[in-house]
């Protein structure tokens, strides 16, 4: 086969321009740091890179899920302790005017004192975190207790769960007929009750009141109790989800990421290459007929 100076240039601009795109392919890969920039590139690298980032997406949607699991149990215990508070007060004040020489005046101070206590359960079973009612089951757009102290009938118990790991959820909620009511009494009927028997001036009743006070600070103690055990269970889960945000990340990045050091070495060489070949192509396509007729 006849070999002519037409082939050997059209031979060489091939050659060359082939150089050229695995350069511009290494320049790519060093700029971005990834192995490929489109799935053609590598259409094994795309479908694994679309799975590894769908499963990174996923933990980072559970681990911002956390985010409002924490609101939930913190808000609740934060306002159950300061109710614990307002009952032990409650109980405090009972047991000193169910001394008979408690006189008129000192029991009306008393009975204001707790009308103010009363005021502030029913504010803190009324508690919001945004536009959301805590202790009022999933309807958390209205108030469980009424201004006068009055739960709703019946109450809202059902259970607010939030997703924290694939078909995983954790209720996060406490009702009002379990944090202000020990199953038979609610809160407020009893503290009211504690009111009543002030304003009669007798003793005999308030004595009796103190085991129906004791027996709602139990209950608010074991709400705080259930809503603890949820709060470790929830620390416990974000600890491992974080773990496996590290892994989904690595092995990510293990299949789209290029190894740096490796890419700028075959880029360098390609370069050399490169060079190399301009330089021999320039000498195959300078000669024209007026060299060959010199």
């Amino acid at each position: 086969m006849r070999v002519t100076q037409t082939m050997l240039s059209a031979n060489s601009l091939k050659n060359l321009q082939d150089s050229m795109l695995r350069m511009d392919k290494l320049n790519t890969q060093v700029s971005t740091q990834k192995k490929i920039s489109k799935p053609s590139d590598d259409p094994v690298v795309a479908m694994k890179g679309i799975v590894y980032r769908r499963s990174l997406a996923e933990v980072e949607q559970f681990q911002r899920n956390f985010g409002e699991a924490y609101n939930w149990v913190e808000n609740a215990d934060s306002a159950l302790d300061k109710a614990k508070l307002a009952l032990d007060r409650v109980r405090e004040l009972v047991v000193q005017t169910s001394n008979d020489t408690y006189d008129t005046e000192q029991r009306q101070a008393a009975k204001a004192e707790i009308e103010q206590l009363k005021e502030h359960l029913i504010e803190i079973a009324n508690t919001k975190f945004g536009e959301k009612y805590l202790f009022n089951g999933t309807d958390t757009l209205d108030a469980p207790v009424s201004d006068t102290g009055v739960p709703i009938n019946p109450p809202n118990n059902e259970e607010v769960e939030i997703e924290l790991s694939p078909g995983v959820y954790v209720q996060v909620n406490i009702p009002q007929s379990s944090a202000f009511s020990n199953g038979t009494t609610d809160v407020f009927t009893v503290v009211q009750n504690v009111i009543n028997e002030l304003d009669s001036g007798t003793s005999t009743d308030l004595s009796a009141l103190l085991t129906e006070i004791d027996d709602q600070i139990s209950s608010n103690t074991t709400a705080r109790a259930q809503i603890g055990a949820r709060f470790n269970r929830i620390e416990l889960m974000e600890a491992r989800m974080a773990e496996q945000k590290v892994v989904a990340s690595r092995i990510m990045s293990e299949n789209e990421d290029v190894d740096f050091e490796q890419v700028v070495t075959e880029l360098t060489v390609q370069e050399t290459v490169h060079k190399a070949a301009l330089s021999v192509a320039s000498r195959i396509i300078q000669p024209t007929l007026m060299d060959y007729l010199r």
